[in-house]
């Protein structure tokens, strides 16, 4: 299984999909590589690739990438050997990645299942934004102008799951997963009808 979590920087996708990774022990992290700097508590290989922009830019001339995104002046891709290397193993993979990201997945790889979590609203992310304390105030303010755009590419995700109270969303999230690995999803039967609002 292909799980694909995408939502606007502040609506808690990461967390969910670290709890889906300590829930399912089947699943492994698609690491993704980044141009950013790197945050306090970050580990190089397992919550990203850390990569300059001049290696980055040779791994998307390569066709190395599946997917990548320029977001506020950094980049962000999912290596394609990462996914290969899962999918000849058997593995269950998670991405964290942007809707553009997600989309691009879905369009490679069609049995992906992909799960947009939605802030309850814009004023919440907001002040999860600001509660953070990693972002200066700019960086809150580019990142809230794409929202709308986030919101809007979300609706063509498999399910959106609005993350009001976490461990809400989290079992949700759960739900989602352990239907598509109790029918051993090929992804040939088409999802509809099953979104969360």
């Amino acid at each position: 299984m292909l799980l694909v979590i995408s939502a606007p920087s502040g609506a808690g996708k990461t967390t969910i999909a670290k709890e889906v990774l300590r829930q399912f022990p089947r699943f492994r992290f698609s690491v993704s590589a980044t141009t950013r700097k790197r945050r306090p508590g970050e580990v190089d290989g397992k919550d990203y690739f850390f990569l300059s922009r001049d290696d980055f830019e040779k791994l998307l001339s390569e066709d190395g990438l599946v997917e990548h995104e320029e977001i506020y002046s950094e980049y962000y891709g999912t290596p394609r050997s990462e996914i290969d290397k899962a999918l000849k193993k058997g593995e269950n993979i998670v991405f964290d990645v942007d809707v553009n990201g997600a989309l691009s997945i879905k369009n490679k790889y069609p049995e992906a299942v992909l799960i947009f979590i939605k802030p309850p609203s814009v004023e919440a992310l907001e002040e999860r934004l600001k509660g953070r304390g990693s972002e200066s105030a700019e960086q809150i303010k580019r990142r809230l102008a794409r929202v709308p755009m986030e919101l809007e590419k979300g609706r063509l995700f498999d399910y959106i799951i609005v993350n009001d109270k976490l461990e809400i969303a989290v079992k949700e999230v759960f739900d989602i997963v352990s239907m598509h690995l109790s029918k051993g999803d090929s992804g040939k039967e088409p999802l509809n009808g099953t979104k969360a609002n």
